[in-house]
């Protein structure tokens, strides 16, 4: 993120995790709002380029 060497998988499992993006500033102050926002985006962005199979019910 913005040329940091900060995981968005990072981001986004705390995110997952129950984590307000607040918290998530509060212990990582290097970051900004918009760091939060983008990363939801970028990983919004990278599932939507996956085709994922279906699986047939039997």
């Amino acid at each position: 993120m913005r040329g940091m060497r900060f995981p968005v998988a990072s981001v986004v499992a705390m995110l997952a995790d129950g984590m307000s993006p607040q918290d998530i500033l509060t212990e990582h102050p290097d970051l900004e709002l918009e760091d939060v926002s983008e990363a939801l985006k970028y990983a919004a962005a990278a599932l939507r380029e996956r085709q994922l199979p279906l699986r047939r019910s039997a």
